[in-house]
């Protein structure tokens, strides 16, 4: 039975993960490149700044997530809240690629033997499925700060990424009607 919930729960967070990265990669096609890097206001984020540090985190947490910390001494998060002159909309979006494949590369292979052992972020033990869930909110609470970002910058041209305003009860009418 703890096997069967394990399994459950890894094809979830896998399931999540993806779901995540696809509805940010929706929201991001819908605004410009000037969009992707303009801010609200000096102190706040854009969009290429989250997708920065959602990067940063994804090829930190997840290289090596079960022998080494989480942390790596290599990262400079405070670097990924700032615009280098390099920064081209691509090479921000290869380095968001480059750290989902970190990420799926090392949780695709888990097992649910592996939710009870212990890894570190920042020196505190975790379970691995306390990292997991760690992480599982992390992006989603960044992933919606870049949906936020481009249904702003996108105005009325936003297609949305759920049930369209108003749409409410068509939708639940649709769904019954699939039982």
């Amino acid at each position: 039975m703890a096997n069967r919930i394990g399994d459950l729960y890894l094809e979830d967070a896998r399931r999540q993960f993806h779901g995540q990265k696809k509805l940010a990669e929706k929201a991001m096609a819908q605004v410009n490149d000037e969009q992707f890097f303009a801010l609200l206001d000096p102190e706040a984020n854009s969009i290429a700044l989250v997708v920065k540090h959602i990067a940063g985190n994804l090829r930190s947490r997840w290289t090596n997530f079960l022998t080494s910390d989480g942390e790596k001494p290599d990262r400079h998060r405070d670097s990924e809240f700032e615009t280098d002159g390099r920064d081209s909309r691509s090479t921000v979006m290869e380095r968001w690629e480059a750290g989902w494949k970190v990420l799926f590369d090392n949780v695709d292979p888990l097992v649910p033997a592996d939710l009870e052992r212990t890894v570190t972020i920042r020196g505190e033990p975790h379970t691995v499925l306390k990292a997991i869930n760690r992480q599982l909110t992390h992006y989603a609470y960044h992933v919606g700060q870049i949906v936020f970002l481009a249904k702003h910058f996108a105005g009325p041209r936003w297609q949305s990424l759920s049930i369209p305003k108003g749409k409410s009860e068509e939708f639940n009418a649709s769904m019954t009607s699939k039982s």
